[in-house]
Order: C-alpha cells, then structure tokens, then sequence
C-alpha cells in the first residue's frame, strides 16, 4: 500500500527548443511541433515546446506561424538563451554560423540536435569531446539518410554485432539522375538541368553530384561502424559526372544497374572507404531502389544483412527524423555522440579500396584483325580473366565492347588499362566500374 504522506515523482517541466535555420527542415520541424503537441508530449512523458527560431531573413513568407516565438538574427545569441534547453541547428554548413552556435550551446550547457552531416564529418571529433565532458548530448539522425533511423540502428539495434560491411545509396538526387537516365533514355547533361529546374540540386551541385554530400554521410556511420574517428578525408570520393547513357544501356543490358554506392569495412590494411558509381545486380535490393529513394545497407556478424530504405530527404522525413532525436533528449536517453565515448575512439589507418570485386569494362576497339586477342592478351598480362564479353554493331570502323571480369583489383585493372594503349586497337580512354557484391 503506498504511503499517502510520501511525495510522488515530479512531473519534468517542458523540453524547450530553440530552433536554428527555418528553412524546408526547420519549417517542417515547426509544423510537427504544432500539430503533434499532445502527441509528443505523451511519447516524450513531458511537453515539447518551441520558445525561440532565428534565420537570416524575419520578413520571409513562411508556411507556419511563428509568432508565438521569440526571434533571433544571431544564432550564437539563440544558443546562449536561457529560455532554451536544445539547441537544433539547420542552417547547414561545416564551418561559420553553424559551427559557431553549435560550439556556444555546448558551452552554454545545451543538448544539440542536428541534420548537418558536414559539421560533424570535418569537426564531430572535437563537438563530441566538448558534449560529452559536459555531460550533454549531440544527436544526428537526420544528418544521414533523412528519415532512415539509420544512426540508432547502429548504436542500439546493433550495437552487439561486429559490423562487417556498411553500403548504401545515401543520395537521393544522384539516385534520381541515373534512375532518370536509364527510364527515360536520356544523357547525362540533361538530366542534370532538369533536377537543376526542379530544385534537387545543392547551390553547388558538386556536394550532390561530386558525392561529398553521400562522402559526409559514409564518414559518419564508418565512425560508428567500427569505433573510429570521423575521417572524412579518408573517403575516396568519385561523383557520377563521367557516367554516360551507354554505360547505364551496357549495364542493364548485362543485368545491372549503375549507383552511386558508399561502402566502408575494416580490413586487415585499415579502414577503406568508397563513394563512387558501381554496378549492383538489377534484381539486388540497390538494383531496385528508384528516383530519390535512399537505402542502406547494415552486415552485422550475428544479425547478418540488414536493408533499410525510405525517404532521404524532404521537409516531412528529415523533420520527422529531427523529433525523434529531440523525444530520446526529453525521455532523459543519453548516449555517447557516435555510439561510445569519444576519447574512446580509435584513429582508424586509412586503406585504399583492395578487395577484389569483379569489374565492367567498357571500350572502343578498332576493327582490326586480332583486336579482341590483344585486349585479351593485356588483361591476361595483368593477372585479369573474362567473365562475360559482349561487342555491339560496327561504327565505320570502330565497335563498342564490353567485358565484365572475374574478381580482381582495382590495381590490376588500371595496369591493364595502361597496357591497353600499347595494343594499337583501342580507340579513347576505357571505362572501368567496380561491380559490388551484395
């Protein structure tokens, strides 16, 4: 029987936000907070509340109401307020407004909440030292995959398994494009303009196509994968810029499809990292994977393969995947910013991509006697056998052909490559795509 005269647990007071940056995720943010109240409040055991925003422009039309909240111009003033426990940054950026706010709320005792995936790939090293001396948290679902709870599968699901292999799509705009280039039969150039006329594309598209934004994401969940700092730099980054409407025909004509993949493992060399276009077998669950779709795939030693897929980006996924970071920080849930202390992890030995993989090879050969018997002849020279080999109709003199190879190295094939100039039968530079085992 419970004793009358003793005090009951105390109702925790509300979970104040500050909310940084009203752009699509910001306004996305408001709007989930609005129309979700009470349902927050039941999931997080206490109310969540926005107290103040701040952006560049007050006098922006914007599709929520934000007079209730109090404004700021300066976002290291909003992380410095009293009024807030949870500073939540979207501005974007690795360096400037971002990083300065982001610092000051750690300094000011704020817990963070953010979707920038450049901040923490250049400096999550020094943000989660900071955090976690002052016993506060940064958490960063939406920075990867959007709305995928990509980051707490990692860190809670399987946080019991050595994870061998981490690999996924983690761009939907890329994604977009050579999904485009492939349904519709168009080249590359312009598929490019149309995701420019629609918006998908970064202010500088580079970040997109160039995959530094896909490369930002990989360096994060590799950080968490396998206990590591966050080393962005590391990543071999290779955009999809060069991929031409032949290549994406070859490659379904053979049974593949072309993606931007991203793929870190731990080998015995050290920690190899890879943002670059690959063939994935159509019928694979990457092969599937259309338009701006993300997905990512999690190999664990015990639980083995784990496909999560879903939304990568937009207003209603990233948002959503803001709040429930936001939820853990008003249940009271803590944990370590990638998964274990930070002065824990270990400075990973960068490794270059080794690991065998069977290739695509796409070339221009001359229509000459033996012109086949010397390409065949330079790959068997470099260690390299022929899978599958396949030569299209003539072109006056010259006829496209393409070879897909047994397992072998990236080194192997470019050694070839350079062999090939010395046959006198092939014409331009070859195209060579590592085909990925999944």
């Amino acid at each position: 029987m419970s004793d009358p005269h003793k005090p009951g647990p105390s109702t925790p007071g509300p979970l104040r936000l500050g909310i940084a940056g009203l752009g699509t995720v910001g306004i996305g943010v408001v709007k989930i907070a609005q129309r979700h109240a009470d349902l927050l409040a039941s999931r997080a055991g206490r109310p969540v509340q926005i107290r103040a925003v701040c952006a560049r422009d007050r006098g922006k039309t914007r599709d929520a109401d934000l007079s209730a909240y109090a404004w700021e111009t300066d976002p290291v003033a909003l992380a410095r307020r009293d009024d807030i426990d949870v500073f939540v940054e979207l501005m974007g950026g690795s360096d400037g407004p971002a990083k300065a706010a982001t610092e000051a709320a750690i300094a000011a005792g704020k817990d963070v909440v953010t979707a920038n995936k450049a901040l923490l790939a250049l400096h999550g090293q020094a943000l989660a030292e900071a955090a976690e001396a002052r016993g506060l948290s940064i958490r960063f679902e939406a920075a990867v995959a959007g709305g995928i709870p990509v980051i707490k599968a990692l860190t809670e699901g399987l946080a019991a398994n050595r994870i061998r292999r981490v690999m996924g799509v983690m761009n939907g705009t890329c994604n977009y494009i050579l999904t485009r280039m492939e349904n519709a039969g168009l080249p590359y150039e312009e598929v490019f303009e149309e995701a420019r006329q629609l918006g998908y594309l970064e202010a500088d598209p580079t970040l997109d196509v160039g995959g530094i934004d896909a490369g930002h994401k990989l360096a994060l969940l590799a950080a968490i994968a396998y206990g590591t700092r966050v080393n962005f730099d590391a990543v071999e980054l290779q955009g999809i810029e060069r991929i031409a409407i032949e290549d994406i025909r070859a490659a379904a004509d053979m049974g593949f499809r072309i993606k931007l993949l991203g793929v870190a493992q731990m080998t015995g060399r050290g920690l190899e990292q890879r943002m670059a276009p690959c063939l994935v077998p159509a019928d694979s669950p990457l092969g599937q994977l259309q338009g701006g779709t993300n997905m990512v795939v999690l190999e664990g030693d015990s639980v083995g393969q784990i496909v999560l897929r879903g939304a990568g980006a937009g207003e209603g996924p990233t948002a959503s995947a803001v709040m429930g970071d936001v939820i853990d920080i008003a249940r009271g849930f803590a944990e370590p910013v990638f998964g274990q202390p930070a002065a824990t992890l270990a400075e990973a030995v960068p490794a270059q991509a080794k690991a065998p993989a069977p290739y695509y090879l796409r070339m221009t050969l001359l229509d000459k006697p033996g012109a086949l018997a010397k390409v065949a002849a330079a790959l068997g020279d470099a260690g390299i056998s022929i899978n599958r080999m396949r030569q299209y109709g003539h072109a006056d003199v010259t006829a496209p052909v393409l070879i897909v190879t047994h397992r072998t190295t990236g080194a192997d094939v470019t050694h070839a490559i350079e062999r090939f100039a010395a046959t006198g039968v092939v014409e331009g530079e070859p195209v060579a795509i590592r085909i990925e085992e999944v």
